[in-house]
């Protein structure tokens, strides 16, 4: 067998969970034979489809166009994810690694549907109409053949996407096809944590065993890498994507346009039309309007300033257009809103419009602005063309593309990030 080029991606683990893992059997090896950052910034809005893409491309989302988790499609109840690989505007790892005649493999990686450069896929993927189902959308999207044959060996594992028993899929299928020697460059998505964050917050008994669980994971890749003897020669990146804030309330920023005329639905509860229309990426929202007049503009801010006064300042800054382009978000937008801590946004236009979350909604959730020192995620790097255990400091999450691409030797002159090689 040869050496094996291995991303995992463990969703959701962030600062605080580093000082956890660093201590896990596991953990603790790979951190000694690589190069780290337990400070890494993430894009925004920081949600899991436009960090994974940005480290996926090196590029911010308003250049590779994956600018939230779900599309804009107001007449939706269920609105369609970023699934498929045509809405990246942007050359992949994944397709740097297929030109260089790397056998390419993404188990349950976002934003990978029918893609062309995976020589498996398994993809991250959902049915979402009502004549649809998992088998379909999955076989559809990703490796016919090859996803019979994993749902056949280990598919009695899996409870459609309760964790842990979702990841514990996706682990024995990515162990079968390395120890069958089926790929050399791997993408592995990992839920688990960001599951039990989302249910149980970010300081529960849940988020532990979760964690205990990836480094038992972690000690079963090791074992494989071991045994063929090409632990020491191979890739392997561990990293996270985003951190993770606790919360009490849910905002419901459509159901205020509603009460102020700015947004119609019928007796379904379905939008019909709107004058300004928010799609929420959790801790912030983008705000789009029909009507881009001053007068409208206007209107639409004092609703939202005035409201945010009168409940406890829960909207914690606007930010403009050209704002948002700033930072990387999408330019079609009017405005961003990022929420206080204790809240986040939720598209329903149903109910109150601030409604506690108690256990209808989740306890806690990302998609904050990254630039706080508290909220920054994780990277680890062993190769031979990093220090061991070596601390690389504070880093931005573009520059985890930049630098996978320069070692697959791929130019990164165009690219957001900059290699830390």
């Amino acid at each position: 067998m040869k050496k094996k080029f291995i991303i995992i991606s463990f969703d959701a683990v962030d600062t605080k969970d580093f000082e956890t893992l660093k201590e896990y059997p596991n953990f603790k090896r790979l951190i000694e034979n690589s190069s780290y950052s337990n400070k890494v910034e993430s894009v925004y809005p920081s949600l899991t489809y436009p960090a994974h893409v940005s480290i996926s491309t090196g590029k911010l989302p308003n250049r590779h166009g994956i600018i939230n988790n779900i599309k804009i499609q107001p007449n939706r109840k269920s609105p369609d994810w970023f699934w498929q690989r045509k809405d990246i505007k942007a050359t992949t790892i994944y397709d740097a690694a297929f030109k260089k005649g790397l056998r390419t493999c993404a188990l349950l990686w976002p934003v990978t549907g029918k893609a062309k450069t995976l020589n498996i896929n398994v993809p991250e993927i959902f049915p979402n109409r009502p004549w649809e189902n998992q088998i379909m959308v999955s076989a559809s999207n990703g490796s016919l053949f090859m996803q019979l044959k994993l749902n056949k060996l280990f598919g009695n594992l899996r409870k459609g996407i309760e964790q842990p028993y979702l990841d514990n899929f996706t682990f024995e299928s990515f162990k079968y096809i390395l120890s069958n020697d089926l790929a050399d460059f791997f993408l592995i998505h990992l839920t688990d944590v960001d599951t039990q964050k989302h249910h149980f917050g970010t300081e529960s008994k849940e988020v532990e065993s979760a964690l205990k669980r990836h480094d038992d994971r972690l000690g079963e890749l090791f074992n494989i890498l071991d045994k063929n003897n090409i632990f020491e020669e191979s890739t392997i990146i561990a990293l996270g994507d985003h951190s993770f804030k606790n919360a009490h309330s849910v905002v419901k920023l459509n159901k205020l346009f509603l009460d102020n005329g700015l947004l119609k639905v019928n007796s379904k509860g379905t939008l019909t039309s709107y004058t300004a229309y928010s799609n929420f990426c959790d801790g912030s929202s983008y705000i789009y309007l029909n009507k881009k007049d001053n007068e409208t503009r206007f209107k639409v801010l004092n609703i939202l300033n005035d409201f945010s006064k009168k409940n406890n300042d829960c909207i914690k800054t606007i930010y403009t257009k050209a704002e948002i382009r700033d930072f990387g978000g999408d330019k079609n937008a009017d405005f961003m809103l990022e929420a206080k801590d204790g809240y986040y946004f939720i598209n329903e236009t149903l109910g109150d419009v601030i409604e506690n979350t108690g256990s209808k909604y989740d306890k806690a959730t990302h998609g904050y602005f990254p630039k706080e020192d508290n909220y920054k995620t994780i990277f680890i790097a062993k190769d031979k063309h990093f220090k061991k255990n070596h601390d690389l400091g504070p880093i931005h999450l573009v520059d985890e593309g930049a630098t996978i691409f320069h070692l697959l030797n791929y130019d990164i002159s165009l690219l957001d990030g900059k290699s830390l090689i």
